[in-house]
């Protein structure tokens, strides 16, 4: 059984990763694209991290976290494995927007972008529900 502090805490950052994922879909129509890139990153980053605090499992590396939730849930399939190349888009799109002063990125690239984030955390709740 899990315990309730690990529940809160896996709640809180599934909540987390929703509002990042609301702001991401507010900014795109200002034509924010880095932004939006951004925020649909972390709100997959908190999504995961969400499904690892049932596990007692965190990392001060995102790599460390994308790892374990690939070894995990992803290759043991109780998340679809669908997921992990969605990760890797999420991560080298927002990796250049955030470091690469002359990084463009289309309307089209960041928009498939946001609607990947919202199926991975549409699928990270729906694994959660069923854990509560």
């Amino acid at each position: 059984m899990l315990s309730e502090e690990k529940i809160i805490l896996s709640k809180t950052r599934l909540d987390i990763a929703k509002e990042r994922i609301s702001f991401a879909d507010e900014i795109l129509a200002l034509g924010d694209y880095k932004t939006v890139a951004n925020r649909s990153y972390y709100a997959v980053f908190s999504a995961m991290r969400a499904v690892l605090a049932l596990d007692g499992f965190d990392s001060k590396k995102h790599s460390g976290i994308i790892a374990e939730v690939r070894k995990n849930y992803l290759k043991t399939e109780k998340l679809p494995k669908k997921l992990s190349p969605m990760i890797e888009a999420l991560v080298e799109i927002r990796q250049g927007s955030d470091y690469d002063d002359f990084y463009v990125i289309s309307k089209e690239e960041v928009y498939e972008q946001l609607q990947n984030a919202k199926i991975f955390i549409s699928e990270v709740e729906k694994y959660l529900l069923t854990q509560y």
